[in-house]
């Protein structure tokens, strides 16, 4: 039997989406190999100490499973101090053009890395980086084809928390493609990521507008942690009673905003909030309803969601649901977890959200616009004051009454337009960068189906 080697007789192994990728594997087992006859080696970190303790003390990358998306998510992942990690040496490092895949929980996501880092043991890693560029790209695309993500779930283990192993991983049918072929389909990927960093450029430029126009291009808190306070200008006029709260740098924050235009949250959003179904209503159904949880988006967009809503609960609640989906210029903010993270929707979503993703909707565009607003709520202007709210807990929860009172610096309409172009710009630009990536994945995933040269054609007609 072609692909991963595996000992199976549930139906679900047999499926014929699963059958269609044997049968192609066995009709061209020439165009096929294993990691190991292309001396690549398929690994994982082992067990080693818990690395809690570290998070973002250092600014080594530590890339974990919810890094990996259509890009590894080197921004926002954890950091640990790198002088620590030879303490741990069944903690594994990777180098720049090494591929990972996800083991556990959502499993089956490729993700390339960009810059040297150590990964979490819910990460199989290919040393593909002794490769050449090319190839290493080529094998990314190769590996986030729904046609090797189908040999994957195939052979993953399928108790109640599915996962792979390295076994597994290196049993995998890997295509040789020409290294005309792998010209091509690099520079397309390359140009997805030439329109991403252009993206990333934009953006910057509408946070540094901001800050400048604000005077806060260069504001630095105070770090003294010792502010000596009054019960009555503490808990008699906050009701907090820990000391981080009133750290210095927070008083210092709020005051350069409310020294300028300003206004609260509530006085210029409505604030609305999901409601949950429950997680007896949650399904794997490929047919249910997307449910969005707050690890689900980010200030540049949406990713799909991994839940979903049973079909048959969808279709009983229709109505409910309908009005529960968030509309085109609706702001998603989180109270819950990563709190503060704002992205305002382009188009009228396709997906409920979780309770812990507030939804936020403009009272006058005409005064204010959404997108202004959305990099005004995602500025460090008002990080920091969810951090002084939220604080002080394990899992960080953002009171819907704090959030009201966030207050927010506004501009001069000139300044919003200027920035919402900005904004609108990076979008248009990362879109098209996902449209890029999309057909680079569907071009290699053509060439097996079919043959090279229809994929080249298929390539052709869709660049930009």
């Amino acid at each position: 039997m072609a692909g991963a080697e595996t000992l199976r007789y549930d139906s679900e192994y047999y499926l014929k989406r699963h059958i269609s990728a044997e049968l192609v594997i066995g009709s061209k087992p020439h165009k096929f190999s294993k990691f190991s006859e292309l001396n690549l080696l398929v690994d994982g970190s082992a067990f080693y100490p818990a690395l809690e303790p570290f998070y973002d003390t250092g600014d080594y990358p530590f890339i974990r499973v919810g890094d990996i998306k259509d890009h590894v998510d080197f921004e926002n992942c954890i950091k640990v101090p790198f002088e620590i990690l030879h303490g741990y040496p069944t903690l594994k490092h990777v180098k720049k053009g090494d591929i990972v895949l996800t083991k556990g929980g959502t499993i089956g996501l490729a993700g390339l890395i960009t810059q040297d880092c150590c990964v979490t043991r819910d990460l199989i890693f290919i040393n593909s980086s002794v490769l050449v560029e090319n190839d290493y790209i080529t094998l990314f695309l190769y590996l986030s084809t729904n046609f090797l993500y189908q040999q994957l779930i195939r052979s993953g283990s399928q108790s109640v928390q599915p996962h792979l192993t390295i076994t597994l991983v290196r049993n995998i049918d890997v295509y040789q493609y020409s290294d005309l072929f792998k010209v091509k389909a690099a520079n397309l990927y390359k140009e997805s990521i030439s329109k991403l960093e252009e993206s990333k450029i934009n953006y910057k430029q509408a946070e540094t507008l901001l800050l400048d126009t604000l005077g806060m291009a260069d504001f630095s808190p105070d770090t003294e942690t010792v502010n000596i306070k009054s019960f009555k200008d503490s808990f008699a006029a906050t009701g907090r009673l820990d000391a981080e709260y009133y750290q210095p740098k927070y008083e210092q924050v709020m005051a350069h905003i409310t020294a300028q235009a300003h206004d609260t949250l509530n006085a210029l959003v409505t604030i609305k909030k999901s409601i949950e179904p429950g997680s007896d209503e949650y399904s794997d159904d490929e047919q249910g309803l997307p449910f969005l949880r707050v690890a689900d988006y980010c200030k540049f967009g949406v990713t799909p969601p991994q839940k979903k809503i049973r079909a048959s609960f969808v279709a009983e609640n229709k109505d409910k649901l309908d009005e529960l989906m968030p509309k085109a210029g609706t702001i998603l903010f989180s109270k819950d977890g990563s709190v503060g993270e704002a992205y305002c929707l382009r188009e009228d979503a396709s997906f409920i959200t979780s309770g812990a993703v507030l939804h936020l909707t403009v009272r006058d565009t005409k005064k204010l616009l959404p997108d202004y607003l959305t990099l005004a709520l995602n500025s460090k202007l008002v990080k920091m004051q969810a951090e002084r709210d939220a604080g002080g807990s394990i899992i960080l929860h953002w009171r819907v009454g704090e959030i009201e009172s966030v207050v927010v610096p506004l501009v001069d309409m000139p300044t919003q337009q200027k920035i919402a172009a900005l904004v609108q710009q990076s979008f248009t630009l990362k879109a098209e960068s996902e449209r890029l990536l999309a057909v680079a994945k569907h071009t290699v995933e053509m060439a097996i189906e079919q043959d090279e040269a229809a994929a080249m054609d298929y390539l052709s007609g869709h660049m930009a």
